[in-house]
C-alpha cells in the first residue's frame, strides 16, 4: 500500500511539474524597445510621407501587380500604426495606477465581508 501511494505521488508531481518546464523552453517573450518621442514622431513623418507619395501617384498606367503591392504596403502601413497607437495606449493605460479586479475577486471579497459582518 505504501508502494501504490508513493508511486502514485510520484506521478502526480511529474504531471504538474514537466509540462510546465516544457513550456516554458517554447515560450518566448517579445522584447519591447523604448523609443523616445522624437524617434516617434520622425518615424511617423517618414511614414505619412510615403502614404501622401503613394496617394500623389499616377496608379492608371501602372500594372494590377505593382498596384497589388502597393495597396499591401499601405495595409502594412495601417497595421503598424495600428500597433504603434495600442502600445502607445497600453503605456498610458497602465502608468495611470488603476487597480482591476475580476468578477471572481469581487465575489470573494463580498463573501468575507458578509462572513466578517
Amino acid at each position: 500500500m505504501r508502494k501504490l501511494t508513493l508511486s502514485a505521488m510520484a506521478v502526480l508531481v511529474l504531471l504538474f511539474i514537466v509540462p510546465t518546464q516544457l513550456k516554458a523552453e517554447t515560450e518566448t517573450k517579445p522584447v519591447s524597445v523604448a523609443m523616445t518621442t522624437t524617434a516617434k514622431t520622425t518615424e511617423m513623418s517618414v511614414v505619412m510621407a510615403r502614404v501622401e507619395a503613394i496617394k500623389a501617384m499616377d496608379r492608371s498606367e501602372m500594372s494590377s501587380l505593382e498596384k497589388k503591392e502597393l495597396r499591401k504596403e499601405l495595409r502594412a502601413i495601417k497595421s503598424d500604426l495600428k500597433d504603434s497607437s495600442k502600445s502607445d495606449a497600453n503605456a498610458t493605460a497602465t502608468s495611470n495606477g488603476g487597480v482591476y479586479l475580476s468578477v471572481g475577486a469581487i465575489i470573494i471579497i463580498i463573501l468575507l465581508l458578509i462572513l466578517i459582518l
